[in-house]
């Protein structure tokens, strides 16, 4: 005998938090019509489907007289106690599944946000301190939440992608209303977007993109600008020749967007047979050692002829530079990021020739704003938006400025980014330029 279980499916979503009366809790997909989820409700879901085959099943065995048969037979003794144990069992299933899924949908609606008056906590997670730049980072940040009157906890993760994950959840456990994370691995971050959003704490991605999450504000400078910028740069001064390219490190999605950008610049001069780029590589972990055993294998391909060394950031040009024989420093251009003390010291004695500088100060008070405001509920005037891989990430996006010998004084130094004593000093002091 077919037994027919009539339920209303809108009211089975509404009691889970989904409205939609085109929404299958059945099916596999993870969406509710046409209402994009919080990323705290995605895992709701399974629960949903789980419910309503328990409802379905208890439905129709109730509908089929088992429950008359109990109550009216007269032989009782006939009936079944295990049957009637399942019946029962499964209907409190049913019961106590549907209440899981109720007050789930309410616990995880998100931590309480903040009011006006009321202090906020931040955890900045930062994949390392090995640079000068992300010392900057640091103490920007603490500065300007000190400003604001915010807590800020920061834990620096050294490159190990697994003690990252376990001090992000650390933070988690201590209560911070917002999670700032400079990621080492912009894949494996993921995973800390998932947590903090299961206990409704919002995440910024600073500086480096966090990869195929729901990740809450990207925060960064314009990376692919950055690259064209290195690549145009190299173009304009180097038009022709043979060229090397050093990437950063691989599981750093901006030493992939900066690849992207310089070769937007590149790929006609290529097709050109303008330049010939002998070498195309990128350095593990960013390091110097890398790009100088990457330059030191081009230079042995080609016999020392070399133009142009586009390396994407100024540790990587510093480890070009070392590779390089006496007779070609300062006659090899070679590009950089980051306007390091170092990078810029290279610059003005004529060893490297340029860095791209991108000031800090209003990326760290960007993030730390916009952390307040997340925490408080407020709006987030983001114009600009990244694709992650999963969605399109509401950005911030600070503007990147060449710096080459002849513009040290007008940007890093007038900024007060670096002190001109430091800059100059290995430079005769009658060098100088004039203040």
């Amino acid at each position: 005998m077919n037994h027919k279980l009539t339920l209303k499916r809108e009211e089975f979503n509404g009691s889970c938090g989904c409205l939609d009366p085109n929404f299958n809790p059945l099916s596999d997909e993870s969406n509710c019509g046409s209402v994009r989820p919080f990323p705290w409700e995605r895992h709701l879901f399974s629960q949903r489907r789980l419910v309503l085959k328990y409802v379905i099943l208890a439905g129709t065995l109730i509908n089929s007289g088992e429950f008359r048969e109990i109550t009216n037979s007269s032989n009782t003794e006939g009936i079944s106690l295990m049957r009637t144990k399942t019946i029962v069992t499964i209907v409190l299933c049913a019961l106590s599944l549907a209440t899981a899924c109720v007050s789930g949908t309410q616990t995880n609606t998100g931590k309480k946000k903040k009011g006006p008056n009321e202090t906020v906590r931040i955890g900045f997670s930062m994949d390392t301190l090995k640079e000068e730049r992300w010392q900057r980072d640091k103490e920007l940040v603490e500065q300007r939440c000190k400003e604001v009157g915010a807590e800020c906890e920061v834990q620096v993760a050294n490159g190990d992608d697994s003690l990252q994950t376990k001090q992000c959840d650390n933070l988690l456990t201590k209560g911070v209303d917002v999670l700032i994370v400079a990621p080492h691995n912009g894949q494996i971050a993921a995973s800390i977007v998932e947590a903090a959003h299961r206990q409704g704490v919002p995440v910024i991605s600073y500086d480096r993109l966090i990869r195929n999450s729901d990740v809450d504000l990207y925060v960064s400078h314009q990376v692919v600008k950055i690259g064209e910028m290195q690549a145009q740069y190299a173009l304009d001064n180097r038009p022709k020749g043979n060229y090397i390219l050093i990437g950063g490190s691989p599981t750093d999605n901006n030493a992939l967007l900066l690849r992207d950008g310089q070769m937007n610049v590149l790929k006609p001069a290529i097709a050109r047979g303008d330049i010939k780029i002998i070498s195309d590589q990128f350095a593990k972990e960013w390091k110097a050692e890398e790009a100088l055993r990457i330059t030191e294998d081009a230079l042995t391909k080609t016999n020392n002829d070399i133009q142009a060394i586009v390396a994407s950031n100024d540790g990587t040009a510093g480890g070009a530079i070392s590779a390089l024989p006496p007779q070609l420093v300062g006659k090899v251009l070679v590009t950089g990021q980051d306007a390091a003390l170092d990078a810029v010291q290279r610059i003005v004695d004529g060893k490297q020739t340029m860095t791209i500088y991108k000031p800090i100060r209003p990326l760290a008070f960007s993030a730390v704003d916009s952390a307040l405001k997340l925490a408080r509920g407020e709006p987030v005037e983001a114009k600009d938006k990244i694709n992650n891989g999963k969605i399109d990430v509401p950005s911030i996006l600070q503007e990147p400025i060449v710096v080459d010998k002849n513009k040290v004084m007008q940007t890093v130094i007038k900024d007060g980014y670096h002190k001109m004593e430091d800059v100059y000093k290995n430079v005769p002091r009658d060098q100088w330029p004039k203040q």
